[in-house]
């Protein structure tokens, strides 16, 4: 049973994971004087590498046995394929000034997630279930009809990180150990394209300008960094609580791009999110409902 300690850092952990992938576009916004396909090459490199030192010094010897199975190596090369298009994704949103669209994506991935369970999973869908997920389609049709342009930057990176989760729940995968799976298949591509535009003269890395190359490498450790927080703090707190904490990121986000980068948030955004946000805000009840009867179902168990 966790103990009051294990509560407390579980969800300090979990937090300062939201926080960091809340405060990102920051920093990917330092090098938006390189292509987004750059950066994520240079992303992928770098997160392999810091997972694999501390693989070794943590002696995590089972991720071995992860890739010995075959219907696993071919799960792990579609999820490679799903993050790397997820990060593409949100470097691009973020260097190319759109934040906030970028913020909206990760307000309806719970959501999206929910509807795929439905899909795939066959996980049935409650009334305040149901309510939610027609809230956060009524969002984003909205924006799309009235703003005259498909909100694609948001629906791709729900999209993409609700059928990587899909995916990852589906096959039980480690966070970590998969991630450098990941990140192991994804550096093969990433190598040959760093390589080819080094061949072409056309690559900021090791180009002069030494903060580039540092913000290049740091972007590995900024990957898995958050990963690493989010994982030791997921296993010790109730998901409901997770739940609420993955509202931070979209949150900070949504303010950056407001506040620090002048991004408009139109009346067209405003009444989208307000369609979202009531979404989630029913997705929310559901949780802690879910969670108060399973503590009620257990207190009456601990009286037979």
């Amino acid at each position: 049973m966790a103990t009051r300690k294990d509560d407390i850092l579980g969800h300090l952990s979990a937090l300062s994971a939201y926080l960091i992938w809340g405060v990102l576009p920051i920093y990917w916004k330092q090098l938006d004087h390189v292509p987004a396909g750059e950066i994520l090459s240079h992303r992928v490199l770098w997160g392999f590498s810091f997972l694999l030192v501390f693989n070794l010094i943590s002696r995590r010897k089972d991720y071995f046995r992860l890739l010995k199975n075959r219907k696993t190596r071919q799960m792990l090369y579609i999820t490679s394929a799903l993050i790397a298009a997820n990060w593409l994704v949100f470097i691009y949103a973020v260097v190319s000034g759109h934040i906030v669209d970028a913020s909206l994506g990760y307000f309806i991935n719970p959501l999206v997630s929910v509807f795929l369970g439905m899909i795939f999973l066959k996980e049935k869908l409650n009334t305040l279930k149901t309510l939610a997920v027609i809230f956060a389609m009524a969002g984003v049709l909205y924006l799309a009809f009235d703003y005259g342009q498909f909100p694609w930057i948001s629906v791709a990176l729900a999209l993409s990180f609700g059928f990587y989760g899909l995916a990852k729940k589906s096959f039980k995968l480690d966070p970590i150990n998969s991630i450098m799976s990941e990140t192991l298949f994804l550096s093969v591509v990433a190598i040959g394209y760093i390589g080819f535009l080094f061949s072409r003269g056309s690559s900021h890395f090791v180009s002069g300008d030494l903060s580039t190359d540092l913000l290049l490498i740091a972007g590995g450790l900024m990957t898995m960094l958050p990963l690493y927080f989010f994982t030791n703090g997921a296993s010790k707190i109730p998901l409901a609580s997770v739940g609420f904490l993955q509202y931070f990121a979209p949150t900070l986000m949504l303010l950056i791009g407001v506040f620090l980068y002048d991004e408009p948030l139109t009346k067209t955004y405003l009444i989208s999110f307000f369609f979202i946000w009531t979404g989630l805000a029913l997705y929310s009840v559901n949780l802690v409902r879910n969670r108060y009867r399973a503590y009620a179902s257990r207190k009456r168990g601990g009286h037979k």
